[in-house]
């Protein structure tokens, strides 16, 4: 048997396209592959105008996505979030706030709600590094519990100053 893990699929209300061309704007390597739509077959059960966007099937930084406008039924939770790992501080605040930006949401820890609802979280790359050694741990995580938005200097400062 051979198969295939194809894309992730995103569930909007109405803005798949929309969300996937705001995507594709953020991250290089990134682009729309293919956009679908609805046809009369099946209105009554999917309730979508014929000629309206279906999916949208793009990449992200060479990740396979597709965008479904499947209707109001199901909204985004932060049961799934897409991580994105940062290598600098520039980095982080730039995608914070292109991610908060027209009705996105801060939380905590480097988490945010885009403005379509979508979750992600925002992480330095050198956090794995930071939270590897047991004796200094606890401090990171002390310092990044008390953040919004991750502070690569705060976390770095609360590592070394545990050792």
């Amino acid at each position: 048997m051979t198969v295939t893990l194809g894309s992730t699929c995103l569930w909007f209300d109405k803005e798949a396209e929309e969300a996937a061309k705001f995507y594709t704007s953020i991250f290089k390597n990134s682009k729309i592959n293919h956009v679908s739509r609805y046809g009369e077959a099946g209105q009554d059960i999917h309730g979508q105008n014929a000629g309206s966007v279906m999916t949208v099937e793009f990449e992200l930084d060479g990740r396979r996505f597709m965008g479904l406008n499947g209707g109001p039924l199901f909204k985004f939770n932060e049961s799934v979030s897409l991580v994105v790992y940062c290598d600098t501080q520039e980095e982080i605040d730039t995608l914070w706030h292109k991610f908060t930006a027209d009705g996105g949401e801060e939380s905590h820890c480097g988490w945010l709600k885009d403005k379509f609802g979508l979750s992600w979280q925002i992480v330095p790359s050198v956090l794995s590094k930071l939270m590897s050694d047991p004796a200094r741990a606890d401090a990171v995580m002390a310092a990044f519990l008390k953040m919004r938005k991750f502070d690569i200097a705060a976390l770095e400062k609360a590592y070394n100053q545990a050792a």
